[in-house]
This record gives structure tokens, C-alpha cells and sequence, in this order.
């Protein structure tokens, strides 16, 4: 009897193997599909304009997400719903293996607000980090720009974007907060 429960458990993982996808996320394939990022992600996903965010360094499963999000209509911007509309599954995420594996930059912030933020940033860290680089599925907060981090913030608490743990949050945030959170991690 005991070998047939050993045998039984052995054959279960074997299947195991057969049934995992074998797929790797392609560095070099995501640096040739990000081309059409540059733009306005800026060179290796290093952003110049504050419009829009960072992509270097930023959590491989957050990207995916969001580009699914943006490629089924549930996360709104018509511009990256059109980009996102004819990426393949393997070119997500080989865009997302290529820009987390860009090294981090720092996108500045007003010292005198980030050092205001810098008191207030702790009930982010849980979800973001304990440096703000992100967790997983929630995005690297460092390093990217202040304006677009208050923009962020700002739709979550309009509603316009939808999250509910951070509508909730951003909800609590005066404006002067807002402003000084987006200093704060604009700064790291």
C-alpha cells in the first residue's frame, strides 16, 4: 500500500512539470518591444517628463497588470489602451522583465515638503515597501516624479481610478499631504 501512495505522489509530480509553463520572461526581447515605449517612458524607462511615470526598476508583476488592465479597457487612458492592444502575453511580459531589470533612479522632489512626507510615508511602506520599491503586485513608489505621483493619488481619490484600498486612502489625504508623500518618494 505504501508504495502505491509513493508512486501515485511521484506520478502527481511529474505532471506537475508537464502541466508548469516552461516560458522565461526575454530581457533582449522586451529592450527591442520597448523601443516603442521611449517616447514618453523615456530611454530604459527613465521618464524626463513628469507626465508620465518611471518604468525602470518598477515590479515586474505590477507592469503586467497594468498593461493587461490597459489592454482589456479596465484601467482608462486611450493612449496606452491603443499601445497595449496588440501586445501578445510574451511581449508583456517581456516589457516588464526589461524595464524591472533597469536599475532605479530618482525622480527629485522639493527637500522641505519631502522631509514633511518623509513622517508621513509609513502607512505606505505595508504595500509599497519598506523603501518604497514596490511589492509584487503593488508598484515601486521611488524615485518616481512628484507630479505624477499627486496626479495618481489624486485619481484614486476622484474615483477615477479604481482600487479600493486606495480610494480609501487617498480619500484621508488633504492636498498639503498629497503633495508631500509625492515629495517624499519622488526623492528616494
Amino acid at each position: 500500500m505504501n508504495s502505491l501512495k509513493y508512486f501515485l505522489s511521484v506520478c502527481l509530480l511529474m505532471a506537475g512539470f508537464w502541466v508548469v509553463p516552461v516560458f522565461a520572461a526575454d530581457v533582449a526581447a522586451g529592450e527591442q518591444k520597448a523601443a516603442i515605449c521611449m517616447g514618453c517612458h523615456g530611454p530604459k524607462g527613465k521618464s524626463s517628463n513628469a507626465q508620465w511615470p518611471n518604468l525602470a526598476a518598477q515590479q515586474s508583476t505590477y507592469l503586467i497588470n497594468q498593461l493587461n488592465a490597459f489592454k482589456t479597457g479596465a484601467r482608462s487612458n486611450p493612449t496606452m489602451q491603443s499601445m497595449a492592444a496588440n501586445l501578445s502575453n510574451d511581449d508583456i511580459e517581456n516589457l516588464a522583465a526589461y524595464f524591472s531589470s533597469q536599475p532605479s533612479v530618482s525622480a527629485g522632489g522639493d527637500p522641505a515638503l519631502a522631509k514633511t512626507g518623509e513622517s508621513k510615508a509609513a502607512m505606505c511602506f505595508g504595500c509599497h515597501g519598506s523603501s518604497a520599491e514596490g511589492n509584487g503586485q503593488f508598484p515601486r513608489l521611488a524615485g518616481q516624479h512628484p507630479e505624477y505621483l499627486r496626479k495618481q493619488l489624486n485619481s484614486f481619490k476622484e474615483g477615477v481610478r479604481k482600487n479600493e484600498h486606495m480610494q480609501a486612502i487617498a480619500g484621508s489625504l488633504s492636498e498639503d499631504d498629497i503633495k508631500a508623500l509625492a515629495a517624499y518618494f519622488g526623492s528616494l
